[in-house]
């Protein structure tokens, strides 16, 4: 890729990132409801400090603010030094949103100033690396802002009511695989995260893997069948957890006046789509649909050789897209929702941290999380591929998360 269409997609990714706050107030975007849910201006200003502290720091360039805000907006880099305690960012009410809109364009401007100069193959790199963990955090900014609206009472709307398109329901069929033995991971054809590598051979027994996702009609039936109070369909941590946090259906959802359900998300509160994906469930509750429902979730090495079969990359959906098929035969792999493995994430094969604080991105997160594959309907466009490794810890459910199902070949 050359510097000026590096450039290019720098400029574009950083404005999306302000594009997104437009809708919201200076105190929608201060808000954080729960320590996992950080604030929209924290977003805003954290991936600035990105750039800063790992591209323009190092080359003597940096901003007017660069020593102070280096503390505010740290988020895990233990390398760097002590910052601000995740669950209390919502208490940096200073400096203002204008303030950090400021910090974006004079880190904005300082980059602008890198790329005249000739860049050495590292730095092309930490900026590619830099856009696509801002495109991270649009995705986070997203389903962030949706959980900490979701806490007021009058349930405000992120954005207008949508134009509801309806889908017609899809009849769910497995549809087979060979196995043997396949290529897994990214080749470092084009960028990937260092979780995805090395590519490495790994061996699967044919398997079967369902057209569609979980639907919320499939989900209803789940729930009137009772399986939220069934707890042999259970893993022990999840029915705890179940009990503890007292779920009866997914995150979002309630009863209607009508006897049915309506769901909070970007557009406000919504009938449920009995056509559309399921959305915002743990791992446990995937992983006890699957049982209730006769199948298994998929291992993240299964699901990653059937995208590649059926060539899905293609198929990644725009943010806030509705539905859109794959031209191949299974459906929504991509631009739905996140979908759940089996599979917990650890590392692959000879797996190398990159040297310095940035290899601190991912490796350091390797216990006691689980594999999502795909991408939902708040990842920025060409941000998804069959390799990717998204994940999170079982409990978590406000993330865009799902399921597709497996069996044995």
């Amino acid at each position: 890729m050359t510097t000026s269409l590096l450039h290019e997609r720098l400029i574009s990714c950083r404005q999306h990132s302000v594009t997104l706050a437009q809708p919201l107030s200076e105190a929608d975007l201060q808000i954080q409801a729960e320590d996992f849910a950080s604030p929209g201006k924290w977003h805003l200003a954290h991936t600035s400090w990105f750039f800063e502290e790992f591209i323009l720091r190092p080359r003597g360039l940096q901003s007017s603010v660069a020593e102070p805000f280096r503390f505010l907006f740290n988020s895990y880099y233990d390398t760097i030094g002590q910052r601000q305690p995740q669950g209390r960012r919502g208490l940096i009410s200073r400096p203002s949103l204008a303030e950090i809109l400021d910090y974006r364009a004079e880190v904005d401007q300082a980059l602008a100033t890198l790329m005249q100069t000739a860049l050495d193959q590292d730095t092309l790199e930490l900026l590619e690396l830099g856009i696509q963990h801002e495109q991270q955090h649009q995705e986070l900014f997203v389903t962030d802002i949706v959980y900490n609206l979701s806490q007021n009472p009058l349930l405000p709307a992120y954005l207008p009511p949508a134009t509801n398109i309806i889908q017609p329901a899809r009849d769910q069929h497995f549809l087979p695989f060979d196995g043997g033995l396949v290529t897994i991971g990214h080749d470092q054809a084009g960028f990937c995260f260092d979780n995805e590598c090395p590519a490495h051979k790994h061996y699967l027994a044919p398997f079967k893997l369902a057209n569609r996702l979980v639907s919320n009609a499939d989900w209803l039936a789940f729930m009137e069948a009772g399986a939220y109070q069934q707890p042999l369909l259970w893993l022990s941590d999840g029915w705890k957890q179940r009990q503890q946090a007292g779920w009866e259906m997914p995150l979002y959802w309630q009863r209607d006046q009508h006897g049915g359900y309506a769901a909070y998300g970007m557009h406000g509160l919504q009938p449920v789509d009995p056509a559309a994906p399921v959305r915002h469930i743990s791992y446990f509750e995937a992983d006890a649909y699957a049982r209730w429902a006769g199948k298994r979730l998929p291992t993240e090495a299964e699901w990653e050789h059937a995208a590649r079969s059926c060539s899905a990359d293609a198929a990644h959906a725009r943010f806030a897209d509705l539905a859109r098929p794959n031209q191949a035969t299974m459906h929504d792999l991509f631009g739905q929702v996140w979908q759940w493995t089996a599979s917990p994430y650890v590392a692959y094969p000879g797996f190398q941290t990159r040297s310095g604080a940035v290899g601190e991105y991912n490796g350091k997160f390797m216990n006691g999380q689980y594999v999502l594959r795909g991408s939902s309907i708040a990842t920025p466009a060409g941000h998804a591929r069959a390799s990717y490794r998204n994940f999170f810890a079982p409990h978590q459910r406000w993330q865009f998360t799902g399921l597709r199902l497996a069996e044995q070949g």
